[in-house]
């Protein structure tokens, strides 16, 4: 695995990139995370013969951060097509985990005949999610302190013992770092006033199947419950389901190994072929 600096639409941001060839897979993460969260993904979905990139969204990881952004969802659509113009990444699969699931759709809708794929894990954006958890999002974001971002890994994590010390210690840098409190005031003022304002799932439903379209949920998702990726399905017609065991709602990263076998088997036709142990599919 690499890792580097690109410039996409003026907007610095970290790339890391694993295996060769083109399938391109494009994966964008969460609020308050970054790019390194897919690190335990990259290798396996290169070996499996993928041509992964993961980045840092503006105002998170090694990105851009500071007031002078549109921390929203279309804008980090239009940086992600910039950054697959400047990767030169013709056709791309797009797996998004929460507010990257919002964004990974809202681009599939924009450029639907460079999509090859569209992985959805734990979403938000394909139906309303409500003032109530919108506000609850937004106090997570903002709160960097090292026992808020303890709290937060508690709600996102499953297994507690994944939350190590070096994982909090770095969290809490990251996210205090040079113009990141203002980067996360924008983006948490953004999700709890207007999130639900550009919710695409109709649009992306219209598109008729352009392309597969996966939806992976943690069982034990407490911020962002199982019953929204059951409305999710239910709107996505002809999408798949798989909800994973003893996750909450990052199943990517605490099993990351089943994740990536969920995925491959989706995109080779073979997804339910095989049981899985801990995973069902719809």
């Amino acid at each position: 695995m690499i890792q580097y600096p690109v410039g996409a639409g003026g907007t610095v941001t970290r790339v890391l990139e694993a295996g060769i060839g083109d399938q391109a897979m494009l994966l964008i993460h969460g609020v308050g995370a970054r790019a390194d969260r897919w690190s335990h993904n990259l290798e396996g979905l290169a070996a499996a013969g993928y041509h992964p990139f993961a980045y840092d969204l503006p105002g998170h990881g090694l990105a851009h951060k500071g007031a002078d952004y549109d921390y929203s969802v279309p804008s980090f659509a239009r940086m992600a097509r910039d950054l697959l113009d400047e990767l030169e990444i013709e056709r791309t699969y797009l797996v998004g985990t929460s507010l990257g699931g919002h964004i990974a759709a809202t681009l599939a809708c924009e450029i639907p005949d460079r999509i090859a794929g569209l992985v959805l894990v734990g979403t938000v954006g394909i139906t309303p999610i409500g003032a109530e958890r919108r506000g609850q999002t937004q106090m997570l974001v903002t709160e960097t302190s090292p026992d808020a971002i303890a709290n937060k890994f508690r709600v996102i994590l499953h297994d507690d013992s994944m939350a190590t010390d070096a994982l909090r210690r770095e969290e809490h840098r990251m996210n205090t770092s040079p113009g990141a409190s203002e980067g996360l005031e924008g983006i948490a003022t953004y999700f709890g006033e207007r999130l639900d304002d550009d919710v695409i799932g109709e649009r992306l439903a219209a598109l008729d199947a352009a392309f597969p379209i996966l939806i992976v949920w943690g069982r034990e998702d407490i911020g962002f419950p199982l019953e929204l990726g059951y409305a999710a399905h239910e709107l996505l017609k002809g999408s798949r389901l798989a909800v994973m065991d003893n996750t909450a709602h990052s199943p990517y990263y605490e099993r990351a190994e089943t994740f990536n076998r969920i995925v491959t088997e989706f995109f080779a036709g073979q997804l339910g072929r095989e049981p899985i142990d801990g995973v069902e599919v719809a």
